[in-house]
């Protein structure tokens, strides 16, 4: 059996989520093993580097699967596509060792949401973009996203219907910046809680409308209570940018991926 990693691409407003559900076939996964079974010619399983929720898009996921089939990267790439639909679509492909698997293998993992903060909503980017009316105060969001950073328990920020034992996350950086109307707030963890970025967006821009101070952040992780935390914003507008793999498993990142 040879193991194989593909980077996935996909637009994730129609479906329900990655995962393979038995109430619906309309799963990123679902499609994938599908159109994986077919090019293989046996029926494979898929694993993936972090289960993303309904209509939250992907620059790259990355999967792997085993399969006895003898195929050359680009015959994986290019039979995979012709059973996917278009808004689904693998852009590499890699042998990879035994050592190697999708989710635990994963140093960090990305995700940014694109905000759209203007006074009208737009129909080009309305599944492509959280729409926020209210005047942010970029300044004050950075200030409060510090005190995110680092090894913390992020119960507070930590939906119902987690399954994870810890809430123990370690994020890494948080970036936020503004373009004309549009900001972006890209998050990197070693692993996220159960909508956890949604939450965490959610209260950072409580602060952003002044609603509360970034202080208050600190309040808010101590409480461990998902009370005490902002709501869980919309999935429209986030975007899983991909994990990143020690060198040498040689996965491209999504920065690489979009050159």
């Amino acid at each position: 059996m040879i193991r194989i990693a593909l980077g996935v691409e996909y637009d994730g407003s129609r479906f329900y989520g990655f995962q393979r559900q038995k109430s619906t076939k309309e799963t990123i996964q679902g499609h994938l093993e599908r159109a994986i079974s077919k090019v293989a010619d046996h029926s494979i399983k898929s694993y993936c580097s972090g289960r993303t929720d309904a209509g939250v898009h992907a620059f790259m996921q990355v999967i792997h699967f085993d399969s006895n089939a003898t195929r050359t990267q680009q015959e994986w790439i290019r039979g995979v596509n012709s059973y996917l639909p278009n808004d689904i679509r693998i852009v590499w492909s890699r042998d990879v060792d035994e050592s190697f698997h999708a989710r635990f293998s994963a140093n960090n993992r990305s995700y940014l949401y694109n905000i759209l903060n203007d006074k009208t909503p737009s129909a080009l980017w309305s599944q492509r973009s959280l729409f926020i009316p209210q005047k942010l105060d970029v300044r004050l969001m950075k200030a409060a996203s510090r005190y995110l950073i680092g090894e913390k328990d992020f119960s507070s920020f930590r939906g119902s219907g987690c399954q994870s034992k810890s809430p123990i996350r370690n994020i890494e950086s948080i970036e936020i910046e503004r373009k004309g109307s549009f900001l972006t707030l890209e998050i990197k963890a070693n692993a996220f809680l159960l909508h956890m970025v949604r939450i965490v967006t959610g209260t950072l821009l409580l602060v952003g409308k002044k609603e509360i101070k970034p202080k208050e952040i600190e309040v808010i992780l101590k409480a461990k209570d998902r009370r005490y935390a902002g709501k869980t914003v919309s999935s429209e507008g986030l975007y899983f940018m991909g994990p990143q793999y020690p060198k040498k498993y040689k996965i491209p990142t999504y920065k690489n991926n979009l050159m």
